[in-house]
């Protein structure tokens, strides 16, 4: 495993945020999003069959949005922190997210994730942490299919992320109580977001603006969630106690590259070389790819293609004595295995 200290060294040249590249890629990504929008309103008029293609369009540059906002939390897009705060608020409020408050969550993640001893402290989040094979045997019956349940796809990737978006990030659910500033942001943005919608529902109808936004905030969100989670979530990450957690290891390790076609690795801000991302948060998007080909070091990431990523989402406790995830039924079969041999061994 490369050293830290040479990896850092290395990716340094990478985190300057190049102006020119910025406003370009907040240029594409908010003119994309706006011209795709005024086209479903338009062909509203025409048919509600023929808008709802459009808004697959409209979420892949509403994804994009999200990485220049993820981008301004670790302040990697522009120099200015000032700058990082405006762009990000206002990428928050295309995204229904309080900026302020996810960014102090997504900071939690970055400082403990993959870590078994440190799962508690990145909050009510089922999409980068897990459950270890022992603790989810040793739970009661009931606790056990609500785990199963929370965690199946379909409510994990489907449901769970248009919540969690629309409804969960409109209060305070999971923030601390010193976090005043973030809960007051919380409030704010839901202020600012009545004043956008209600201007837009006044000029447009709000059926037609409920017909238009909530498809593309529904296919963003799950596309962004799914796009977070497999990346943390696949049968070889790596899970370690935090005596022998390292920075290094925990990223290259712990976290993925997904290696997408260039259109969509484009759409989803190059979010695909996460492993890089992680260990040096300040690189904006837009030098991810360049810094993973300039350091061999990066090749030991665990590589996904978009096949493989697909079927990683049933990957969700770490066996730690095959030392990676293991699907629910697995840890099922194997309960089953032990208790035919206790029976036996009783006889």
């Amino acid at each position: 495993m490369p050293q830290l200290d040479q990896m850092l060294s290395g990716t340094k040249r990478f985190q300057a945020p190049i102006l020119a590249r910025s406003l370009g890629q907040l240029a594409t990504s908010f003119g994309g999003f706006v011209a795709t929008c005024t086209a479903m309103y338009l062909c509203l008029a025409v048919s509600l069959w023929i808008t709802l293609p459009i808004s697959v369009l409209a979420a892949g540059f509403l994804v994009r949005i999200f990485i220049i906002q993820h981008d301004c939390g670790h302040g990697s897009f522009f120099i200015s922190r000032r700058a990082n705060d405006v762009i990000g608020s206002l990428c928050g409020l295309m995204t229904l997210t309080p900026y302020a408050f996810w960014r102090r969550q997504h900071a939690r993640h970055h400082g403990s994730w993959n870590n078994l001893d440190r799962r508690a402290a990145s909050g009510l989040d089922i999409y980068s942490s897990c459950m270890t094979v022992a603790e989810y045997r040793a739970l009661e019956r009931w606790r056990r299919y609500l785990v199963r349940l929370t965690n199946h796809p379909i409510v994990a990737n489907l449901l769970l992320p248009p919540l969690v978006f629309v409804i969960l990030y409109r209060v305070p659910f999971d923030a601390a109580k010193g976090w005043r500033r973030e809960r007051r942001g919380i409030y704010l943005t839901n202020l600012a977001l009545v004043a956008l919608i209600g201007s837009l529902g006044l000029a447009l109808g709000y059926g037609h603006v409920a017909a238009v936004q909530l498809p593309i905030m529904v296919i963003a969100s799950i596309v962004g969630v799914w796009l977070f989670s497999i990346q943390h979530r696949f049968e070889h990450a790596q899970w370690m106690p935090d005596a022998s957690w390292s920075f290094a290891v925990a990223s290259l390790g712990g976290t993925s590259y997904l290696r997408l076609p260039r259109l969509l690795q484009w759409f989803t801000g190059n979010i695909g070389f996460h492993h890089v991302h992680h260990v040096n948060p300040r690189i904006p998007n837009y030098r991810l790819e360049e810094c993973h080909n300039a350091d061999v070091g990066f090749q030991l990431a665990s590589t996904l293609t978009l096949r493989t990523a697909l079927q990683a989402s049933r990957y969700a406790l770490w066996d730690s004595d095959l030392e990676r995830l293991v699907p629910f039924r697995f840890a099922a079969a194997n309960s089953r295995c032990l208790r035919r041999i206790n029976q036996h061994s009783g006889d």
